[in-house]
């Protein structure tokens, strides 16, 4: 019989606003948006004060103040973040080398086999969130359980500054009750789709067959039909594969000139090559990313047959600009470099000057 795994999935409380209030006491207590401003761009995180107006990450700025009047906003510093997501990440490592960054802030640990010898992963998350905030000050969450769908569910439970665990004897009556938008991998569209067809909770997604839900819903319905009965495979991984390298900037205000385009290329061109320089990575294929005003995403690429080197990629990224007229003010720009000559993630938690929060 195969042995149980202990996964915990820990989350740090509203990080980015959390780091915000722990390094400016005047911001302590107060409804905080990071990133945004009252006439537009998006909320990349909101203190639980400013949550309690209804204000979210991905929101617009807009939206947020109109939510909350008296909501401060104030500027990323990813730099920052990242600085206390490396030092909360060498805790991880303290317990565990199988630790899988989701993103700054949260990861999952495996622990069925651990560096200090505890076998309760209960007591590790409790221990873990606690050096957390000895170490850093800010609040974690976790959640601890035999799958990493089920304990990142679990780490949402007891929010903020809590813990919860799933054990494999409680899984089908937690799952059973679980609404069907909080499954792992299903999001509004798709559950919009499953709620027409009455699947509003686990439950309702049982009683439909697996031929059912490949027919409605492809290959996703293989896994519907498996994490609902609890059945989630997907080991901790503490090496992912990275399929591309890029950069982008979401402007403070749309960009209509060809001068404007260039001047702010370019400077998404030079963020790319400090990335480059620091990683190692190379790559075949160049992409320019735009958005335009209304929201809408196209993408122009031109692969090589040889990694490019760096003037070339902006060689490239100017032909793809030229390679049809613009349609109206850009919003966004992004240049990716992906066929890369790794297969391996060389650096996970790497530096993030530009972050798209828009869905």
């Amino acid at each position: 019989m195969d042995k149980i795994r202990k996964i915990i999935h820990v989350d740090m409380d509203a990080f980015y606003a959390s780091v915000e209030q722990l390094d400016h006491p005047e911001l302590r207590g107060k409804p905080l948006a990071v990133g945004g401003n009252r006439e537009r761009g998006v909320v990349a995180a909101a203190s639980y004060e400013a949550r309690k107006y209804g204000v979210r990450s991905a929101m617009s700025g807009k939206m947020a103040a109109l939510k909350c009047p008296q909501l401060i906003f104030v500027k990323p510093r990813f730099d920052r973040y990242k600085e206390i997501s490396n030092q909360i990440r060498e805790i991880f490592y303290e317990y565990t080398d199988l630790v899988e960054p989701l993103s700054l802030d949260e990861a999952f640990l495996d622990v069925t086999e651990n560096k200090v010898g505890n076998p309760s992963a209960t007591l590790l998350a409790k221990e873990i969130r606690a050096k957390i905030k000895i170490q850093t000050g800010l609040n974690a969450s976790a959640g601890i359980s035999y799958n990493k769908f089920l304990a990142k569910t679990a780490s949402d439970i007891n929010k903020p500054n809590g813990q919860a665990v799933i054990l494999p004897e409680e899984a089908e009556d937690f799952l059973n009750k679980l609404p069907i938008e909080r499954f792992f991998g299903i999001g509004k569209v798709t559950a919009k789709k499953m709620k027409q067809f009455g699947i509003h909770q686990g439950k309702d997604l049982k009683e439909y067959s697996l031929q059912f839900l490949t027919k409605k819903f492809g290959k996703s319905g293989l896994h519907f039909y498996n994490i609902v009965r609890g059945i989630h495979l997907s080991e901790v991984q503490p090496n992912r594969t990275r399929k591309s390298l890029s950069a982008e900037n979401t402007f403070d205000k749309d960009l209509a000139t060809l001068m404007e385009w260039e001047k702010a290329l370019q400077e998404i061109y030079q963020e790319l090559c400090r990335r480059i320089d620091r990683t190692g990575i190379k790559g075949r294929t160049v992409t320019l990313k735009i958005k335009y005003k209304d929201f809408s995403i196209h993408t122009r690429s031109k692969s090589f047959e040889q990694y490019v080197d760096l003037p070339k990629i902006w060689e490239t990224v100017q032909e793809l600009l030229d390679q049809e007229a613009l349609t109206q003010p850009v919003r966004l720009f992004g240049i990716g470099l992906s066929n890369l000559n790794l297969t391996e993630e060389k650096d996970y938690f790497g530096k993030q000057l530009w972050l798209d929060f828009e869905e």
